[in-house]
């Protein structure tokens, strides 16, 4: 398995608030654009000017759910993350610690979690080294996101101290309830940006993947995710390939789902499920020309991913830039354009 990129990130480049608490549009972040090696300061404004017509950006529809919910009784919360084939639910119980919560480091197979309206979860089988747990999850039939809609709150971690309203982990993009963390590499984009883009000739091909739960204190690879590529998008990003024209994922999510629905020579079909694909360096990819994605912390799995498509020495170039210039990191931080 390939080593994560390591490196020092100050502290004062965590971005612990929203850009609008800032003072800014979501669509004036700051946007380094790594190309080969070379890089440049820019906008998220900038971007119909840096793209082609003819480019496809991929984006993934899923939308966050408010799924971190109280324990009654008690200062623990439990994070929903995944959906199982099986009908289980990987969570993750952590310890609330004043605003923030840490891992619970305590918990015992056959644990019930009281929740509010009546719920419950029960952990079963340890996962992920034991952060997660396969759990069954009885809300009286409800549905989970609707459970989690009445219940939940927003997933948040030590660096964002304070709550903020779910629109602000929403992305325009955003229509199927499903992911633990927002996909935020989409959360500059407008409504009057995606004009911008399709006007200059930039396509978009939608894809979903819910995304699960980031481990921020112990980095573990990724693991089964549910997702889905239409065919239509398929035929779309094929299309671009045989035509010479780029493919650009808009987050890591993008690309986990676009490169399990391709074979060895790149072409896409649709497909449906839960992947389980990790993309490293020496797996490389198959579709992509080009991510979006945010500013990964150090040692973050992510970071192989990254690697395959940007190449490691190009990386290692980008991530200095975004140090010495001060870009900020995060779900609410500036956003990276890394093309091949």
């Amino acid at each position: 398995m390939t080593a994560v990129m390591d490196f020092t990130l100050p502290a004062e480049l965590e971005a612990h608030e929203p850009p609008e608490a800032r003072g800014l549009r979501r669509d004036e972040v700051r946007l380094l654009v790594g190309d080969q090696g070379r890089v440049a300061h820019h906008r998220f404004t900038d971007l119909p000017a840096l793209l082609r017509a003819g480019d496809v950006l991929v984006v993934n529809t899923s939308a966050t759910m408010p799924a971190a919910v109280p324990v009654e009784g008690a200062a623990l919360a439990v994070h929903f993350s995944t959906e199982l084939s099986s009908g289980r639910w990987l969570v993750e119980p952590r310890r609330v610690r004043g605003p923030a919560t840490e891992r619970a480091t305590d918990v015992v197979a056959g644990q019930r979690f009281p929740l509010p309206g009546g719920g419950r979860v029960t952990v079963r089988v340890p996962f992920s080294a034991g952060r997660l747990w396969e759990s069954d999850v009885d809300i009286g039939g409800r549905d989970v996101p609707d459970y989690l809609a009445a219940h939940g709150e927003p997933v948040r971690y030590s660096y964002v101290p304070s709550r903020w309203p779910l629109s602000y982990y929403q992305t325009v993009f955003g229509t199927t309830p499903g992911s633990a963390e927002m996909p935020s590499a989409s959360r500059p984009f407008t409504d009057r940006l995606v004009s911008r883009l399709v006007s200059a000739g930039v396509q978009f091909a939608p894809v979903l993947l819910h995304t699960g739960l980031a481990s921020p204190e112990s980095h573990e690879r990724p693991y089964p995710e549910r997702f889905a590529v239409p065919e239509q998008s398929a035929r779309l990003v094929t299309a671009a390939r045989a035509q010479g024209r780029r493919v650009i994922a808009v987050g890591t999510t993008a690309v986990r789902a676009l490169e399990t629905a391709a074979d060895e020579d790149g072409t896409v079909s649709a497909a449906s499920g839960w992947t389980d694909l990790v993309v490293t360096p020496e797996r490389g990819v198959r579709v992509v020309s080009g991510l979006l994605t945010g500013f990964h912390e150090p040692r973050a799995s992510h970071l192989d991913m990254l690697a395959a498509i940007a190449g490691t020495d190009a990386l290692d170039e980008t991530y200095a830039a975004a140090v010495n210039a001060d870009y900020l990191w995060h779900e609410f931080g500036d956003v990276n354009l890394l093309l091949a």
